[in-house]
């Protein structure tokens, strides 16, 4: 998820359990062009392990020159975003709209595969137009291309995120390929997690927007799978704590400036649910240096432990 799953993040999510993790979107064009805020993206830690490296582009020849590139940096798989519905995306033929050309897919991946040892995998989504289905065409086709393993994300482009995901592509996708499915959309919980398990036959599932401001999940989903129970949600002094851990990590890795407006989408979805968590958002929102987040978010771990209203 690009402007989410950094470096920081996708640490905390390991830390919970996170089986695989995904860096932010690569684009291939950027790196063949020497783009500055390219190699950023591409930093993974070594707690990380195994961390797909995420590249999107339309081009298979720039793709896989830029794949060979690169195939000495730590990432132990190259994934292929063939699912992202952004416009500036989509309008350059790439993410989703590659849904539209499943020879191109196939492609895509022949090329890349022929020039790097390390696995590549590709996301896929039900298809780009509304109404149709081209997941299995796509899925069979970046199967043809030499991919390890599909994920197919149950909505079509022009869906974006809303409505409901449609599940049975997933596991028609699962019947019609020899290779690893996993399953996107609408796992939210470690019920829904177990269901699209057991309803699509995929091999793994994926999380995504659900974990915003939640890396908890993971853990939730692998105890319920493992055992059977659900762990409680985490307190707010919890809550605080890993907010304040997540804030010092992307001060480290990128510092204060930066830090203090990208936590900004974070806390907001650390504290959804709790409560004048509205309020605590409006105040953050304005806020422009760390001391001052700081001071904020003590207070309102103390007035709501107390049950007093937050006045900053």
């Amino acid at each position: 998820m690009a402007g989410v799953t950094d470096l920081s993040f996708r640490c905390l999510c390991k830390e919970q359990g996170a089986a695989l993790v995904c860096t932010e979107m690569v684009s291939a064009k950027g790196l063949y062009y020497n783009s500055k805020n390219t190699r950023q993206l591409m930093e993974i830690a070594d707690m990380e392990h195994p961390a797909a490296l995420q590249f999107f582009g339309e081009d298979p020849e720039i793709m896989s020159k830029m794949a060979k590139w690169v195939e000495e940096d730590p990432f132990d798989i190259l994934d292929i975003n063939m699912g992202c519905p952004v416009p500036k995306v989509v309008n350059n033929n790439e993410g989703s709209a590659l849904m539209k050309n499943p020879k191109r897919i196939e492609e895509i991946v022949a090329a890349i595969t022929r020039e790097i040892k390390k696995p590549v995998t590709v996301k896929i989504r039900k298809g780009f137009y509304e109404n149709e289905n081209t997941a299995v065409e796509a899925a069979k086709a970046a199967e043809a291309g030499g991919a390890a393993a599909i994920a197919v994300h149950g909505r079509t482009r022009e869906q974006y995120y809303s409505g409901k995901a449609d599940w049975a592509v997933i596991k028609q996708v699962k019947e019609a390929v020899a290779i690893p499915v996993i399953g996107n959309g609408d796992v939210t919980s470690p019920e829904t997690a177990k269901k699209m398990l057991e309803e699509t036959g995929c091999d793994a599932v994926m999380i995504g927007r659900a974990a915003l401001g939640n890396p908890w999940l993971f853990a939730q989903v692998n105890t319920f799978l493992e055992h059977g129970t659900i762990l409680e949600k985490p307190s707010l002094q919890a809550v605080v704590a890993m907010i304040l851990l997540h804030y010092d990590m992307v001060r480290s890795h990128k510092g204060d400036n930066i830090a203090v407006r990208e936590m900004r989408k974070h806390i907001g979805w650390y504290t959804g649910g709790y409560p004048h968590s509205a309020h605590l958002r409006s105040v953050i929102n304005q806020q422009e240096r760390y001391e001052d987040v700081l001071r904020i978010l003590m207070l309102y771990e103390k007035n709501c432990t107390e049950g007093t209203y937050p006045a900053f």
